[in-house]
């Protein structure tokens, strides 16, 4: 338990980062972050594949179309949403309807688990969902007034952005929920193989995407430098940073811990990836959180020291008790 909730900390650290791009490359359109992102994360996919070459054998052609699907849904799609999202609303505004996925997963989780990973009775589990609701809600509150007192604020491209960012939450709500069913299926696989396979089969997604945005732009005379655009080493440098920090370690961490805690336990971990993207977005920004947002960070801290105090029961056990 203690293990998988360290490896589930640092993937939401990893995680956090993905928030960062899209700021720091404003200029840049959503689609050449999500393919550049992934560009760069196949590539380095690709040198660890063949020193991991002897596990990524053992996995069968249905393995591989499984992590082609996982790498489709919860790498390219979830981060062209979420980095339209950004580029339209800031950070925190995206970042906190994305924080809404522990509750998500672990609702989901908690429905469609229960068989194999027990069941986290709602009675008990209801006091943590609520803190960790209460404190996105908090955290909200303070940006919207933030929004209201911006004369120059385009309401409409912020709403936008938060459709999008609702899209975001329905990728990576599908995403952890199959992974961790393969992963739970396959417990003498490593996870760090995993973690590489799906970078492997993310490399062909990505380069098509690439290359058709590159055809694009040149058929629609689009005023950009491709292949790297205005910024060339800025570009470059990020890309492979987040694509090996975010997306290959991340994913590795994540799936460490998803072996060893409950699906429905985990999903409300990712409650980290929220807390780091914000930290991270402050930094950016020049100034701290105010008071309405530290109450809210407190509250969905609070919220997942409270999950940890709660234990799956078999659900045999439980219809019993009922």
């Amino acid at each position: 338990m203690t293990m998988g909730v360290l490896f589930a900390l640092a993937a939401g650290l990893m995680w956090g980062l993905v928030f960062v791009g899209p700021l720091m490359l404003a200029d840049y359109p959503a689609v050449m972050l999500s393919f550049g992102r992934y560009l760069a994360f196949g590539l380095i996919a690709l040198p660890l594949a063949w020193l991991d070459r002897a596990n990524l054998r053992q996995l069968s052609r249905a393995d591989w179309v499984e992590a082609l699907k996982l790498a489709l849904v919860g790498n390219v799609v979830y981060y062209l949403f979420l980095s339209s999202a950004i580029q339209r609303a800031g950070a925190p505004l995206p970042t906190m309807i994305i924080g809404t996925l522990p509750v998500v997963i672990a609702t989901c989780a908690n429905v469609r688990n229960a068989a194999r990973d027990g069941h986290l009775p709602w009675r008990r589990l209801a006091p943590s969902l609520g803190l960790i609701a209460l404190g996105i809600g908090l955290v909200n509150q303070a940006e919207w007034t933030a929004l209201r007192a911006d004369p120059d604020a385009d309401v409409g491209r912020y709403a936008l952005g938060a459709v999008l960012a609702v899209g975001a939450v329905i990728c990576w709500t599908w995403y952890p929920l199959r992974n961790a069913d393969w992963l739970r299926a396959h417990p003498d696989r490593s996870p760090r193989s995993w973690a590489t396979a799906q970078g492997v089969a993310t490399l062909p997604l990505a380069v098509v995407g690439y290359a058709s945005t590159w055809l694009w732009f040149g058929a629609t005379d689009a005023p950009w430098a491709m292949p790297f655009g205005p910024r060339p080493d800025a570009f470059v440098t990020l890309m492979l940073a987040i694509g090996l920090l975010s997306s290959w370690l991340g994913t590795l961490c994540w799936n460490e811990a998803s072996q060893r805690l409950p699906t429905n336990l985990a999903g409300q971990l990712i409650v980290f990836e929220t807390l780091s993207a914000l930290a991270y977005a402050f930094v950016l920004r020049g100034h701290g959180p105010s008071p309405t947002t530290i109450a809210g960070i407190v509250l969905l801290i609070a919220g997942v020291a409270w999950a940890l105090r709660v234990e799956p029961e078999p659900v045999a056990a439980e219809g019993h008790s009922t």
